[in-house]
Parts: C-alpha cells; structure tokens; sequence
C-alpha cells in the first residue's frame, strides 16, 4: 500500500484537530464538573432552577454542538488515518470506547438531568432525589476521567504518526 507524504500530511493534520477538539469538549467538562455541578447539586431539589434555561446556564445546545464537532473530526482522523494500520486500529479502539461513553452520557446523564429539570418546574415528583444527585455526581467523575484518559490516549498515536511522517 502506497502512502504518500501528502496522505501522511493530512493524517497528522486531523489527528491534531482531533487532539485539541477532545482537548477543549475536555476543558468545557471539568469546567462544568468543578463549577456549574457542585452549585446545581448543593441542595437538591431547590438548586435544581440552575438547570432550567430560562433561570439557568442552559448548556443542552452547546454541548451538542461541541459533542457534534469532535465526533466529526475524530471520524475524519480515523478516515485519514485508514491506510496506517496500527493508527487506524488505536483510533478505533479509542473511539469505541468513546462512543460507549456517549451512548452511558445520553441514556444516563441526560436523561437524569432533563428528569431534574422537570423537578425544578413541578413537573416531576422528588423521591430519592439527593440520593440520585449523589450517584449522579460520583458517576459524573468517573465519566469525565476517561474522556480525559480517552484524549490522552490519542497522544501516542498521534507522535507515533509524527514519527512515521518523519522518517
């Protein structure tokens, strides 16, 4: 299999899109993890208001729109990075692994957090919700982790790529 300096090139050039991208849904994460959570979960129910848009940050649009973004440019790393075999099979590795993470973010996280938006409007009753909160956030650590881990471990690949350009 032919691969040329321009095909490596471009290779290199999406895996560092995608580096950063993770990097930056990362930092908007923690962010979120170490300033906008600990104030919404202080004392359930009635912190709840900071997740209802109109009273609070509202940030639904904003993480589809970055969740969105970084799962393009890593589906373009790896299309790029297709004929690099031991690359290619890193990021599939990795993105099965993250893809696994959004499928638990959307089917437990979301759904949990719409569920406390609707205790904050009435619409939903408040049974267990400290303890729910609790698990949510415990949870919430771990899930932040290993997106970071899952972003640092794209590091390797993409020296190990500089390396395979440079020789």
């Amino acid at each position: 299999m032919n691969i040329t300096e321009s095909y490596l090139w471009r290779a290199e050039l999406w895996m560092l899109i995608t580096l950063l991208s993770y990097f930056l849904m990362n930092g908007a994460q923690i962010f979120e993890t170490a300033v906008l959570v600990p104030k919404w979960t202080a004392n359930p129910p009635e912190t709840f208001s900071l997740l209802v848009n109109k009273k609070g940050v509202g940030l639904k649009l904003f993480w589809i729109i970055l969740h969105s973004l970084h799962e393009l440019t890593f589906i373009l790393a790896i299309a790029f990075c297709w004929k690099i075999i031991p690359i290619r099979n890193g990021l599939l590795i990795i993105f099965a692994i993250h893809f696994a993470m959004r499928v638990w973010t959307l089917s437990y996280f979301a759904t949990n957090i719409i569920e406390f938006q609707k205790v904050a409007e009435g619409l939903s009753s408040t049974t267990d919700v400290v303890k729910r909160v609790n698990l949510w956030q415990i949870l919430n650590y771990i899930r932040v982790a290993v997106f970071v881990a899952l972003s640092i471990g794209l590091i390797p690949l993409l020296l190990k790529l500089s390396n395979i350009k440079n020789l």
